[in-house]
């Protein structure tokens, strides 16, 4: 499923973000597949948790790591760290205190683990912003549906042609031109249509259509994510993933077609992500470096990384 990395040669690890201003995307469930498919394929993967307030990612590897205790399974359990949010009056203290703990977490993992899986909160953030220009993959998960599409930008009612962008994508785009003129790399954007429906809908192909226009113009590839079901829900309390054994002992219950299902899927868009885990290793870990470097204050991060 995944290319396993080499690790006599990768010197960083490689960083995956998971980012999307709308809540409700299933930014955490797609988080938790590819850091424990990734675990599974033998990678060494650390997590970091962004969203300090909702905590979806941190609860659901508590769940995972809890039921693992229950159970007696032997379930991979990431590295984690949950980036707790400042709570003084300064906005500028706040920002210093959180972005120390973010600083710290990379640190502690980058040159000793293969992937870094960051979720970041449904809201622009001083630090949501650094961790999308830190980003070597960005996935953008969306609802499938024209209201979801407006976190890109407008269509026109009429033709569906793109009329203009969200603040969003703009922030993305600005943000990979600064990487590029950085350190040359060109971060890979993807966006997965997730929650579609299994029957379709007379908008399934004005969808990707528009979305195919914004591809263009806003320079990400698209994919097809997960069909909306009720399976992924119940997996959560458990900390489960469709990747898991299917069976009794380690769901909790009996597993049906829809656990078959959803395993096919998760796989299916695990391949299309074209993880490249030992590429350019030293050079990331060598950048990284440098922008760390370079924050004395966080305010001052705006400058550097030009967000």
């Amino acid at each position: 499923m995944l290319v396993q990395a080499s690790r006599s040669t990768s010197g960083s690890a490689h960083v995956v973000v998971l980012g999307n201003e709308k809540g409700g995307s299933g930014k955490s469930t797609l988080a938790m597949s590819i850091a424990i498919a990734s675990m599974k394929a033998g990678q060494r993967v650390a997590t970091i948790d962004l969203d300090g307030r909702q905590q979806s990612f941190t609860r659901y590897i508590d769940n995972r790591r809890a039921w693992a205790r229950c159970s007696g399974l032997d379930l991979e359990v990431p590295v984690h760290f949950r980036i707790k949010p400042g709570e003084t009056m300064q906005i500028a203290d706040n920002e210093h205190a959180e972005l120390t703990q973010f600083m710290d977490a990379v640190r502690t993992v980058e040159r000793s683990f293969d992937l870094i899986v960051i979720d970041t909160p449904g809201s622009d953030s001083y630090l949501m912003r650094l961790a999308h220009s830190m980003a070597d993959t960005l996935v953008t998960p969306i609802n499938d549906s024209f209201l979801d599409l407006d976190v890109f930008g407008s269509v026109d009612p009429l033709t569906y042609s793109v009329t203009g962008e969200s603040h969003y994508a703009e922030m993305v785009r600005d943000g990979r031109q600064k990487r590029r003129w950085f350190d040359g790399i060109s971060a890979d954007w993807i966006v997965v249509r997730n929650r579609m429906s299994m029957l379709g809908s007379c908008n399934t192909a004005l969808l990707a259509n528009a979305l195919k226009r914004f591809s263009f113009r806003l320079g990400f590839r698209s994919i097809e994510g997960l069909v909306e079901r009720s399976v992924y829900r119940e997996l959560f309390p458990r900390g489960l993933t469709a990747l898991d054994d299917l069976e009794q002992a380690s769901l909790g219950t009996r597993p049906g077609m829809s656990h078959i299902s959803a395993r096919k899927e998760v796989t299916s868009l695990l391949r299309q992500l074209k993880l490249p885990l030992d590429e350019k290793g030293r050079r990331r870990a060598a950048n990284r470096a440098e922008w760390f470097a370079q924050v004395d204050k966080p305010l001052e991060v705006h400058d550097v990384l030009g967000v």
